[in-house]
């Protein structure tokens, strides 16, 4: 298969929006693990074990995601060198251990959103087991 300079191009835009919103659910769930803290240090009770296992699972996967996301990123811009240097085979076997890459760092994505919802699944199931509560006392 012959590709041209523009190809690997075309994914600058994708892999950097893709990036921008990987740091933006790294940043919200650095918030939650924060206010988690701070709900910690006013009282230890109030923290789940549930919670907390979910968070760093989710930060982990959100680590990969983001690592492989800028590796691919990398062999993308290094297949374009490629090319321009016009050794257009190892350009394009680059380039398509970019889009693996960047399919790993998409597939690690839908995990950590899976994960995401079973986090507010707790927190709802939470809620729920506490206007129980508040229910069988009155």
């Amino acid at each position: 298969m012959q590709i041209n300079l523009t190809t690997p191009a075309l994914l600058f835009p994708a892999i950097s929006l893709l990036l921008l919103a990987y740091t933006n659910r790294f940043l919200a769930i650095a918030n939650i693990i924060r206010q988690l803290h701070k709900s910690y240090m006013d009282d230890p009770k109030i923290v789940l074990k549930g919670q907390l296992s979910n968070l760093n699972k989710r930060l982990f996967l959100i680590r990969a995601m983001q690592f492989i996301g800028v590796a691919s990123l990398f062999l993308c811009v290094l297949a374009m060198f490629f090319i321009y240097l016009q050794v257009g085979e190892w350009g394009s076997y680059i380039f398509g251990i970019s889009l693996v890459l960047l399919l790993i760092s998409l597939f690690i994505s839908l995990r950590e959103i899976q994960l995401s919802t079973i986090a507010l699944e707790i927190e709802l199931s939470d809620m729920e087991f506490g206007s129980e509560q508040k229910k069988s006392k009155t």
